[in-house]
């Protein structure tokens, strides 16, 4: 499942193509993804100009001039690709082939811009991605945006703020990170890696990084710095491409090189000095790595 950096990175590939476009049709080869497309979709959103792409947690928002914002979830192997013409560019140092089945083009946006027309394609083989349609005013009351947490990257996220949130919580510290009514958009390979960074074992209860006066201890501080700091790297590098996730140019990121924990059960821990070597363990059906002798 793409995570927040994944996001990201396909919000920023898409906004040069799309922001300050008009959209001339959307073309919808299927009448559902993992949910039914909006009623009356195609309609309200041919003609209408694209004025901004955001993302809120692991949510693409495309907003429109009529006040409304497309909600587009990308589920497990949804990825958007740019066509100019009848050649579809796919520069990078990662170069992963994208699905030429046709079937699998589910919804296509008919951009006039600068620059002449373009498509916008949604491809999705296993379709469990969606999309919705809301007015932006409202976005905060969307049954998917609704009681989201702070973003990781905001100035919302303190060690104050997770110190009320995490107070008497016997929680392991992973499941109440993944809570995304604490924290919007953080999944599981950035937590297992900011976790590692601020060197807390993830089956440890959140409550005891708060003291007993509901104060946040220096470890929260520093798990709030780690979070910051691996989401801002994962970003830089272009998200970490795992499985199906390919970047809207078609290059891989390559975040995934250097990761320092996940998926490196029994290699070397990489914290200077340790010694130890990642162990595996299962957290709520998903796979946590951590190191042993170093995380506490």
């Amino acid at each position: 499942m793409p995570e927040l950096p994944e996001v990201e990175t396909v919000k920023r590939g898409l906004s040069p193509a799309m922001e300050g476009a008009r959209i001339e049709r959307l073309e919808l080869r299927r009448g559902d993804l993992r949910f039914p497309f909006p009623e009356n979709f195609e309609d309200q959103v041919s003609g209408r100009t694209i004025i901004g792409l955001g993302r809120r947690a692991k949510y693409l928002l495309i907003d429109l001039d009529s006040g409304k914002t497309i909600i587009s979830h990308l589920g497990m192997s949804g990825s958007f690709r740019i066509e100019q013409g009848p050649v579809s560019q796919t520069p990078g140092d990662f170069r992963c082939e994208r699905s030429k089945d046709e079937k699998h083009d589910h919804a296509i946006f008919h951009l006039e811009g600068k620059g002449g027309e373009r498509r916008v394609i949604y491809n999705d083989p296993r379709r469990f991605g969606f999309m919705d349609i809301a007015d932006r005013s409202e976005l905060q009351n969307n049954p998917f945006l609704f009681g989201l947490g702070p973003e990781p990257t905001g100035n919302e996220l303190s060690a104050t703020y997770l110190a009320e949130r995490f107070a008497g919580k016997a929680q392991p510290l992973k499941g109440a990170l993944l809570d995304q009514k604490n924290v919007a958009g953080l999944g599981n390979i950035y937590v297992c890696e900011a976790l590692w960074r601020a060197h807390l074992m993830p089956a440890r209860a959140a409550g005891t990084l708060v003291t007993k006066t509901g104060k946040p201890k220096e470890q929260l501080s520093l798990l709030v710095a780690s979070t910051r700091s691996v989401i801002a790297d994962a970003i830089k590098a272009g998200g970490s491409s795992l499985r199906d996730h390919i970047q809207t140019d078609g290059s891989l990121g390559y975040f995934q090189h250097s990761f320092s924990v996940y998926d490196r059960e029994s290699l070397p821990c990489r914290t200077p000095g340790c010694g130890g070597t990642v162990s595996r363990i299962v957290q709520a059906g998903r796979s946590t790595f951590y190191c042993p002798d170093c995380q506490k």
